[in-house]
């Protein structure tokens, strides 16, 4: 009996024990930490259901933000937390990667969040987004300049041209233009492909007398003298017997 009531004792004073225990490391918990701007806490601290004292935590830079200087490390002492050194600042995604003919305007800044535009060189096009912004992975908008084309050159009437290539000008080349032999240039020798895709002046005509227009005015001209009229006497009868009478006797 002694034995048993022993036991049970000991069973007692056990369970008390370790309701003290329990007591004084629930009294010594410290909360879950609370993240400072720009930071939380790692994947592997978000894991942890209670924080004993003693227990460590880690911070990091949250998404678009990159590591300062601290290492993010807390510790719990005594219910409360150490205090945090991690500091984090703003991704910069720097200057975009050139491309040929592109222009960028930085003016709102490169940092993460901030949004820049994009355009080309004069006489080229742009293709795709006119903006980028800065991700946590980078600037976002893919963009291409292409040069800015003109439509086939105009042909001229007794004239050639210097442009025959099957593509079309582009911008900043120059068409020339040549009268054929007999015919005058009228208006520039020359058109320039410009940056908005028109030609800089109109294509120039060529004048002249044309070969049809000869032989039609040929045709037309009078070849030989027409025959005079020959215009009806006037003399009487009589007159006329008395010419061929003296006619008669000069002959006798």
């Amino acid at each position: 009996m002694e034995v048993l009531l022993d036991t049970c004792a000991r069973r007692r004073v056990a369970s008390l024990l370790l309701l003290i225990l329990l007591a004084v490391k629930a009294a010594a918990e410290c909360s879950k930490p609370e993240a400072k701007e720009n930071t939380v806490l790692t994947d592997q601290s978000l894991l942890l259901n209670t924080f004993s004292e003693g227990v460590e935590v880690y911070f990091e830079c949250a998404n678009g933000y990159v590591v300062e200087s601290g290492s993010g490390k807390i510790t719990c002492a005594q219910k409360n937390w150490s205090e945090s050194d991690l500091i984090c600042k703003k991704k910069d995604c720097g200057f975009p990667e050139s491309r040929p003919n592109m222009l960028f305007d930085l003016s709102t800044g490169t940092l993460f969040g901030n949004v820049i535009r994009v355009f080309c060189d004069k006489g080229f096009q742009l293709s795709g987004s006119s903006y980028k912004q800065c991700y946590a992975t980078g600037w976002s908008g893919s963009a291409k300049c292409n040069i800015v084309s003109c439509d086939a050159p105009p042909e001229v009437l007794d004239g050639r041209i210097s442009w025959d290539s099957q593509d079309e000008p582009k911008y900043g080349e120059v068409i020339e233009y040549v009268c054929k032999q007999g015919f005058t240039l009228i208006g520039n020798s020359s058109i320039m492909c410009g940056e908005d895709g028109e030609y800089d002046s109109p294509a120039p005509s060529c004048e002249g007398v044309r070969t049809e227009e000869r032989i039609t005015t040929a045709t037309a001209s009078p070849t030989s003298t027409p025959p005079q009229e020959v215009s009806p006497s006037t003399e009487s009868p009589a007159s006329l017997t008395d010419k061929t009478t003296s006619a008669t006797r000069t002959v006798s």
